[in-house]
């Protein structure tokens, strides 16, 4: 074991096999060291760099990357029941975020509230979080929390309370407004702690750095990522999933693998993130069509909840310089306009962006056909995922959505306003419009 990387890779003119020895060598090495953390995140931290190389040559190598996750996940039936005391150790006032009615509906407000009591917690609530949040709700709940001197946040709900409540703890925290924190117009240090309880698997926000909020007056939907906004924990039961109705539970389907995806797409390419990927998609079409037939199977609504967290915790994302984002961007677009959910715009988004990008990057969507759908072709994995969205009933047109063709203009100038691209495959004004005669 006191072989040193650069002895072996002498040995080696392959540069790829050199990788691969180099990182089974660290994992053994690792394994004796430090037994305590043997877990897949620590094993690919010791992945060596090799230079990057160009398309010409026989791979293509992975980006620097620095892994960092601060947040503590509890998954399972029951985990919820654990809340009170998590919440304790953070502060003594409480703002319960939640949605529109249906956690109070099911009586998962009712829990959440019983078990903050229980613990002596002072609870204050704000509550109406739409679908496609809004700066709005946020400015209000700052007012409140402000008001009330709350000291600690729990967000009850799918991706939007979270989204909201994580952009509401830094503006309790830092005293700015919401929308100037959203667009890096000012900087906040601190943010008061936010644990979440999730009720809708799809967008990965219980384990990340990122919220999406929009502006109606601005007409603007956007992104914002921060280390300090990654929930401190986050409670993840299953059974809190089973009340959401089939089509909100398709387009959480369709969210996980479109974020997989986003990744995929991304600058750089590191083979085994490459396999970790494609394995979370395929599982999510493996369990997603058998739980849109079963939504009270508490197991499928888990193996869903799982690959909803791992397709946006960071994982599909080691290697790479970045993700691409850029189907994102014209779904916040399209729910911007329409108020469409989320999940429905990118399966209407995906398929017309593999579609622009074919000739682009054939290579890169032929792999992931193989990988999918056992394909050779671009035209045959376009048509794999298409049918996919087909079968759990996600549109993959925008007629289909009930928006017509006489809004095209419409859709190219608000594009055009906001610039959208991606951040690894930019779209030029003309590609703007040839997307959105894909989407038609």
């Amino acid at each position: 074991m006191a072989i040193e990387n650069k002895v072996i890779q002498k040995n080696f003119v392959d540069k790829e096999l050199f990788r691969i020895i180099s990182f089974f060598f660290n994992i053994i090495k690792l394994s004796i060291i430090q037994p305590e953390k043997q877990t897949l995140i620590h094993y690919l931290s010791f992945i060596p760099r090799l230079p990057y190389l160009s398309r010409k040559d026989s791979f293509l190598i992975m980006e620097r990357f620095t892994i960092y996750n601060p947040t503590r996940l509890h998954f399972g039936e029951g985990v919820v029941d654990k809340l009170g005391e998590s919440v304790r150790k953070q502060g003594r006032k409480v703002m319960l975020i939640y949605g529109q009615g249906s956690v109070k509906k099911y009586g998962y407000y009712d829990r959440v509230v019983a078990l903050l009591k229980s613990n002596n917690l002072d609870v204050i609530t704000y509550g109406g979080i739409k679908p496609n949040p809004v700066i709005e709700d946020v400015r209000d709940a700052v007012e409140l929390g402000r008001k009330e001197k709350v000291d600690v946040v729990v967000a009850l709900g799918g991706g939007s309370v979270i989204d909201s409540a994580k952009i509401i703890s830094l503006s309790i925290a830092s005293g700015y407004d919401g929308w100037e924190i959203m667009k890096y117009k000012v900087f906040p240090t601190s943010a008061i702690p936010l644990i979440c309880v999730l009720t809708l698997a799809a967008t990965g926000t219980e384990m990340n750095f990122a919220a999406v909020v929009q502006n109606n007056k601005t007409g603007e939907k956007i992104g914002y990522v921060n280390d300090l906004i990654y929930p401190l924990e986050s409670f993840l039961d299953p059974a809190y999933t089973v009340s959401v109705p089939r089509d909100y539970t398709a387009y959480g389907v369709v969210d996980l693998i479109a974020h997989a995806l986003e990744n995929y797409f991304g600058q750089g390419e590191p083979p085994v993130i490459d396999q970790i990927t494609f394995d979370i998609i395929k599982d999510a079409m493996k369990w997603g069509p058998m739980l849109l037939e079963n939504l009270d199977d508490v197991e499928l609504r888990a193996n869903i909840m799982l690959d909803a967290t791992l397709a946006l915790n960071g994982l599909t994302r080691y290697g790479k310089a970045n993700g691409d984002w850029g189907v994102h961007m014209l779904g916040h677009e399209i729910s911007l306009l329409y108020d469409t959910p989320h999940g429905a715009t990118l399966s209407i988004a995906y398929i017309a962006w593999l579609r622009l990008q074919k000739d682009r990057i054939p290579e890169r969507i032929i792999k992931l056909g193989k990988n999918l759908f056992g394909v050779e072709t671009v035209d045959d994995t376009i048509s794999g995922l298409r049918r996919f969205f087909q079968s759990v009933h996600s549109p993959v047109k925008l007629s289909e959505a009930g928006i017509g063709k006489d809004q095209r203009q419409k859709i190219i100038n608000q594009m055009n306003k906001n610039e959208v691209s991606g951040v690894h495959h930019k779209l030029s004004q003309t590609d703007r419009e040839l997307l959105i005669d894909f989407m038609l």
